[in-house]
């Protein structure tokens, strides 16, 4: 291709994608301001998170936590509480980070600059070029996933998406591609074309508002582009995990804890599980009502590391859940601790340990896995 039919294909991709944007745009609640913060929390919830999921998430959020100053000022706690279900959690820590951050140096006020927003714990160059295109139509690219699959088809660019320098490259050419003054809603139809047009299967070219210049479908290869690495499976791993059912004036709560401080779900809260033997008995494929033996032993053997004894285990379900590195496959059961004494004697608990009901589980974050067992057992 010439550098004047390159030319001419750059500039019919920018003029068309924008009008096709300002026609077509969803009223999403974020676009409703350039509010920097409200831009900055939609951009970190949208990780690996669906629009319509995001959503409720936000509005909720927002009237949570309207300003820098109540983000910042908010117990992590509630934050937590707040972010429940999007998962990634560490996304919520780091935006209440970074906010304090925004709210001790630079007075409550989102900074301008690429050096200062980048700087910012968890805002990396996407989340980076978000902001100030969309808040302040600063000409800057934010080039993500769906970006790179619209610009690897539209341009036919064959070099695999996973690759670092695939990433300079391609936020080199969207800069290059910003119509002057209209970077934000430039950016943000990149991204719309990718979430609703140009899709990773079965692309809606016959709609695409760039379709006439589009050198991947002229090559027929819309389908297998973009190129990309495939990425380690989760590795699965099994575990059991127990609902402690309270007595006396513990009836009808159950326990839960707190994890530690620092590592995978930091400081959120859970069942008891413990991993599950390697032993070939305990290795057997999963079925309905589990192994209450096994799963009796490897619990009992766990929570005695927190002084605690646990009477005989009864099924319940079997749940799973997928982080980006495990899957975890648990085996879930009922069960009771076990009295101190002969004297039937309270068992005193560990402080990370806690008994809650329905309606206290409210008070507390828990991951997803847990609040599906949770729901299901006091759903009963």
């Amino acid at each position: 291709m010439s550098s004047s039919e390159s030319s001419e294909q750059k500039q019919y991709f920018s003029t068309e994608l924008l009008s096709w944007y300002r026609r077509h745009k969803r009223d999403l609640p974020w676009r409703r301001s350039r509010n920097p913060y409200h831009i900055w929390v939609s951009e970190i919830m949208l990780q690996q998170t669906r629009v319509d999921t995001v959503i409720p998430y936000f509005n909720r959020f927002m009237d949570k936590f309207p300003t820098v100053a109540a983000l910042a000022e908010a117990p992590e706690d509630e934050v937590l509480k707040a972010w429940e279900g999007l998962g990634y959690y560490s996304r919520a820590r780091n935006l209440q980070s970074a906010v304090r951050e925004v709210q001790e140096r630079y007075g409550g006020v989102v900074p301008d600059t690429k050096e200062e927003v980048a700087s910012l714990k968890g805002v990396g160059p996407y989340t980076t070029g978000a902001i100030l295109s969309i808040a302040y139509n600063k000409p800057e690219p934010a080039v993500d996933g769906n970006v790179m699959r619209v610009l690897s088809r539209y341009f036919l660019i064959e070099d695999d998406i996973m690759k670092g320098s695939t990433r300079v490259s391609m936020e080199k050419l969207a800069q290059e591609l910003i119509p002057e003054g209209a970077a934000g809603d430039f950016n943000q139809g990149l991204m719309e074309l990718g979430a609703l047009v140009c899709t990773p299967k079965s692309p809606s070219c016959l709609t695409c508002p760039v379709m006439a210049h589009c050198a991947g479908r002229a090559a027929g290869m819309e389908e297998s582009l973009p190129v990309k690495t495939k990425a380690k499976p989760p590795r699965p791993e099994r575990r059991y995990a127990v609902v402690i059912e309270g007595a006396a004036e513990h009836a009808g709560r159950v326990l839960i804890r707190q994890r530690p401080a620092e590592g995978l779900l930091a400081r959120l809260w859970e069942l008891p599980h413990a991993a599950v033997p390697t032993a070939p008995a305990a290795a057997e494929a999963r079925g309905e009502g589990g192994d209450p033996a096994a799963a009796h032993a490897a619990l009992a053997a766990h929570l005695a590391g927190d002084g605690l004894g646990l009477g005989p285990v009864g099924w319940l379900m079997q749940a799973e859940h997928t982080f980006s590195h495990i899957r975890w496959e648990m085996d879930v059961y009922t069960g009771r601790l076990e009295e101190a004494s002969a004297l039937l004697l309270p068992v005193p608990l560990p402080p990370h340990y806690r008994w809650v009901n329905r309606e206290e589980m409210e008070q507390y974050a828990f991951p997803n896995v847990f609040l599906r067992i949770l729901n299901a057992y006091f759903g009963r």
